[in-house]
């Protein structure tokens, strides 16, 4: 089984039975879809939460699963890829909202149609939506383990800056990473001095050369830190091409952040557990599809993982493919399905 240090709950959020509900059964030969929504059909992040979606409505079986989404960060396209879902999976839908804002007034004509919906990711839940549940980690508690993992490389006294930057500024799950982060490195190293975040774009691009600049401007920092995806799998770019002497690190499990984890040009990266996400989400669609099962309320704490030296070999292992996914996500099947209301959380509190 794969070491999950530091992690924020068990890393394997698969299989949640025993929620109980009326079976009620379908009564139509053709299998029920569900659909989901994600951020987009380019980043790994991304990407991981589709296939977790897929497999996570295989697993339980019985119906049809079909995945949508913008090629890049669209708000305005994902509010159309939703309505046009809503007229096929009406056995209920996932969206991972770019901007939950923007998507509220749709995600409520949806609940309105009596199309069951998750939110899975994106931070927030906005008011007014309707939707009762939401998949997504504790993203404050996530900036806090990577800063516990660089204030432990640290001393104490450390007296420098730290300079945070995020690819996505006014994203809820990446500003709370952020503000997590500063708030335990000033509590972990009161003498340091923060920078940030700032906005280090997301276009991939755009975001390496501005990496580059802030490590030109602050080659004396102690520490550069990301709060995105693209962020991470750059900042070991650019630590490799420069030869940084500062620590770095991130959020993803790109393999161009997990090799940067290995070759020692990211000191850590911490992992969303995207797949699970995903997978969570289409298992509880499929059940409730299939058989009525009530669907949960409140705010399911998703896991958080830190990949550092000591475990990365295991999460490449992990990482290479869908099945081994799967294998590592088994063996907390029956703590989760004993006890899955240890999970939830009121849904205003998420953060």
């Amino acid at each position: 089984m794969i070491p999950l240090s530091r992690a924020v709950l068990p890393a394997v959020l698969l299989l949640l039975a025993g929620v109980s509900g009326c079976d009620v059964g379908n009564s139509s030969d053709d299998p029920l879809t569900i659909g989901f929504v994600a951020q987009n059909n380019s980043r790994d992040f991304s990407r991981e939460m589709s296939e977790g979606f897929r497999a996570g409505a295989a697993i339980a079986g019985g119906v049809k699963a079909e995945v949508v989404g913008p090629d890049t960060h669209d708000g305005l396209k994902q509010v159309e890829l939703l309505r046009d879902l809503a007229t096929r999976a009406k056995g209920g839908i996932g969206l991972s909202a770019v901007a939950p804002e923007l998507v509220a007034e749709p995600m409520a004509q949806v609940v309105g149609q009596g199309i069951p919906l998750i939110a899975v990711a994106g931070g927030q839940v906005a008011p007014g939506t309707g939707v009762k549940l939401m998949i997504e980690n504790d993203t404050w508690e996530m900036g806090r383990l990577l800063a516990d993992a660089a204030a432990d490389r640290l001393p104490p006294d450390a007296a420098g800056k730290i300079v945070i930057g995020s690819n996505s500024p006014g994203m809820p799950a990446l500003d709370q990473r952020g503000a997590g982060l500063r708030a335990r490195l000033v509590e972990r190293l009161p003498k340091l001095q923060v920078i940030g975040p700032l906005d280090t774009g997301r276009d991939a691009t755009a975001n390496l050369a501005t990496w580059q600049r802030l490590a030109d401007a602050n080659a004396d920092a102690l520490a550069l830190l990301g709060t995105g995806d693209i962020d991470a799998i750059n900042l070991a770019a650019v630590h490799a091409a420069k030869g940084g002497k500062w620590l770095a690190a991130g959020f993803s499990l790109d393999p161009k952040a997990l090799q940067g984890v290995k070759e020692g040009h990211l000191f850590a990266t911490v992992s969303a557990e995207h797949f699970l996400k995903g997978a969570v989400a289409g298992w509880f669609l499929a059940e409730h599809a299939k058989h009525g099962r009530k669907l949960p309320e409140g705010w399911f704490v998703a896991p958080s993982l830190v990949v550092e030296s000591s475990n990365v070999d295991d999460i490449i292992r992990r990482q290479s493919s869908e099945a081994n996914r799967l294998d590592a996500a088994r063996p907390g099947m029956d703590e989760l399905t004993s006890a899955p209301e240890r999970y939830l959380r009121p849904l205003d509190q998420a953060r």
